[in-house]
């Protein structure tokens, strides 16, 4: 009766009513999720960061904070203590207590001693090569499968992509099927059949022809956590599926019920994207397979190969966690990445040293502060216009300063926005606050629209 909870599933009166009581004193400790950080806990002692290299710290629309870097400044400006945790701490995070600007604390051992899973690599290309037939899965993973059904044992089964298929394409003209409001593919939900963007949650219809040559002979490519779970069901009638992803999950409830169910045994396997991979303990899970550990790799973005291996590692750590044996299947196109192969070790280590070597290499955080400068507009020739204008006013940048673009943003329109971007690298962060400070006061001079400058300092995406 001490703890108060907050998030954004509880309603307005009884968000009010938990924040009531931890500025009264009643409640004196805060559980919650991003915003939490900013709870009135009075006599502030202690703040826990849990999984603190998750990138959903970082809120992505304004104001544009980070809910880590938030905890620490506020521990200390009350003299409390910050306790960050992870198994795979990020690269700042992991830097700053090498720096000695933190304390480094090791956890080296599973609680009671117990092994880490055994991990295996299955090649993809050998396995095309022997079997002639582009699977989703591997005759090993099937086989660890049925393994577990036949013990009595749960699989968890990792796809960190929703949906069935990641994009439509025409067979006569080529053309693939694009949101109306961003420059991105649509992706199809068999389950409603429909075509979704992912960006703006645009939906339509699967339509007979194609839009653009009236052909019908459309084509579905590519996998999603919607094509594993039927997958699934052909290969293993009998086994009882869960589907644990946003279009499953929409609220509390629906996450609880099937969580719940998976960990009272309802369930034997359950499928997911990266939901599934972090914090949970489930005893009869002997068994994950990873379906695609490519996926994150292709993301143009410096930080691809860090989410990669966090979230391998991570999935991997949910198999056997207490008495019985645990095994990992990553399933990969690119088995020799070093991301993949530290994953697989467990190797922490080996990973930060060689992420650490690229970022000084290419002058990327931690060795730089960062800032995505980005212009919108409704049209692409003034997005073209004002982002020249803004490289204009930062100039050259001067030493220390290192200043890319403008270009057109990896997604170059996004709910009906044409977009193109400025990345500043500075090894001074007091000298990229005035070029930023100095661009934003340009801006409202210029009577820029209020929308078209969005400046986000230690962006956590470049998309």
């Amino acid at each position: 009766d001490q703890v108060a909870i907050l998030h954004s599933a509880f309603n307005d009166a009884e968000r009010a009513e938990q924040w009531r009581r931890l500025r009264s004193g009643a409640a004196r400790v805060g559980v919650g999720t991003r915003s939490a950080v900013f709870a009135p806990v009075r006599d502030l002692g202690l703040v826990i960061v849990d999984e603190e290299h998750d990138h959903s710290y970082k809120q992505e629309e304004t104001p544009r904070y980070h809910g880590r870097d938030v905890a620490v400044l506020r521990a200390q400006r009350t003299g409390a203590v910050a306790v960050l945790g992870s198994a795979t701490p990020s690269l700042e995070s992991r830097y700053n207590a090498e720096r000695g600007k933190y304390t480094l604390l090791e956890l080296p051992a599973r609680i009671a001693d117990r092994p880490m899973p055994a991990v295996e690599i299955v090649d993809m290309r050998e396995e095309f090569l022997e079997t002639r037939q582009s699977a989703l899965f591997s005759r090993r993973l099937l086989e660890s499968i049925a393994g577990r059904l036949e013990a009595g044992e749960q699989t968890i089964l990792l796809m960190n992509r929703r949906g069935f298929s990641s994009s439509v394409s025409c067979r006569s003209c080529g053309e693939r099927l694009q949101c109306v409001n961003c420059a991105i593919g649509l992706t199809f939900h068999r389950r409603d059949n429909r075509l979704l963007c992912h960006y703006c949650n645009y939906a339509q219809r699967v339509p007979k022809v194609c839009p653009s040559c009236g052909s019908e002979y459309l084509y579905f490519l590519g996998s999603g956590s919607e094509k594993v779970e039927d997958e699934l069901r052909r290969h293993f009638p009998q086994a009882r599926l869960a589907r644990l992803d946003r279009d499953t999950a929409a609220g509390k409830n629906q996450y609880e019920r099937i969580l719940g169910g998976f960990r009272e045994g309802v369930f034997d396997i359950l499928v997911g994207t990266q939901m599934i991979a972090k914090g949970h303990d489930i005893p009869n899970v002997t068994l994950v397979g990873v379906i695609n550990a490519d996926i994150g790799l292709a993301l143009p973005d410096f930080r691809a190969a860090e989410r990669t291996f966090q979230l391998l590692t991570q999935v991997a750590g949910r198999a056997g966690r207490h008495h019985l044996p645990g095994q990992v299947v990553i399933q990969t196109n690119s088995p020799d990445h070093y991301a993949i192969r530290c994953a697989a070790a467990q190797d922490y280590a080996k990973f930060y040293e060689k992420e650490l070597e690229f970022r000084r290499l290419m002058r990327y955080p931690p060795f730089c502060a960062i800032a995505n400068v980005l212009v919108r507009a409704a049209t692409q020739e003034a997005a073209m216009r004002l982002s020249a204008e803004a490289a204009q006013q930062l100039g050259p940048g001067g030493e220390g300063v290192k200043i890319l673009g403008p270009a057109e943003a990896p997604v170059p329109r996004l709910k009906n926005e044409y977009r193109y971007q400025i990345l500043i690298k500075a090894l001074s962060r007091p000298r990229l606050n005035d070029m930023l400070h100095a661009l934003r006061r340009y801006s409202v001079e210029q009577k820029w629209p209020a929308t078209a400058l969005v400046v986000d300092v230690d962006p956590m995406t470049l998309l």
